[in-house]
């Protein structure tokens, strides 16, 4: 087998576009008009594309009015069969009175900051509220930080993230905008379905490597 010189590649490369030495200065990227480069617009309902979006990408989607997000939660953890549950120290989760309202339905919640990381292995379910929303690709985006650890959206089998409309984002170039914004950059977690794989004789399983169900509560 014949090896290329990569340094002669480049050469020949320059050489057929006529340059004759390197670039001082990397070229100027061409201005392309947004309507090309984004494929959701500001005149699209973000909230109901998002709902669709996420459905497609296999996340179990509930639109909620606030005052029934409580009840409605409770009824999904008990037909999850989740009794151990962690919750990030959140003023919308408080403001929905989710960790009160979970312990008086007997179940055992403890907020992020009453748990270590070795105990989130052992929990059942992971409730996070959200950095971001994409409706473009339907995906979570969850910012890790000392409030909501990565694990508690990643361990459990099941994961819950409640999602208010004012942070739904159009597409990626919002997200990279918001996280371009941020000083310095956060570290973020983009979530787009549950934890599949298919390494095992190429056959899908899901929950293997992280979350097997995600449920999603939109805020009305």
């Amino acid at each position: 087998m014949v090896q290329s010189d990569p340094h002669d590649l480049i050469h020949r490369v320059g050489k057929a576009l006529g340059r004759t030495k390197p670039l001082d200065a990397p070229p100027t990227p061409p201005v392309i008009d947004e309507p090309i480069t984004r494929l959701v617009h500001s005149d699209v309902q973000l909230v109901e594309l998002f709902l669709k979006r996420a459905e497609v990408a296999q996340f179990l989607v509930e639109p909620s009015a606030a005052g029934e997000l409580a009840g409605k939660l409770i009824q999904f953890l008990r037909a999850q069969n989740c009794r151990r549950i962690g919750l990030s120290v959140s003023p919308l989760l408080e403001s929905l009175n989710l960790p009160a309202a979970l312990k008086a339905a007997g179940l055992d919640a403890h907020t992020w900051d009453q748990l270590t990381l070795d105990q989130t292995y052992d929990l059942d379910c992971g409730i996070t509220d959200v950095w971001a929303a994409v409706a473009e690709t339907g995906s979570l985006v969850i910012r890790p930080d000392p409030a909501q650890g990565r694990a508690l959206s990643l361990t459990p089998p099941v994961h819950v993230a409640i999602v208010e409309p004012k942070n739904v984002l159009a597409d990626l170039l919002d997200l990279f905008e918001k996280i371009a914004h941020e000083q310095p950059p956060p570290n973020v977690t983009v979530i787009t379905g549950p934890s599949q794989t298919a390494d095992i004789e190429a056959v899908m399983v899901k929950g293997v490597h992280g979350p097997g169900v995600v449920k999603v509560f939109v805020v009305t």
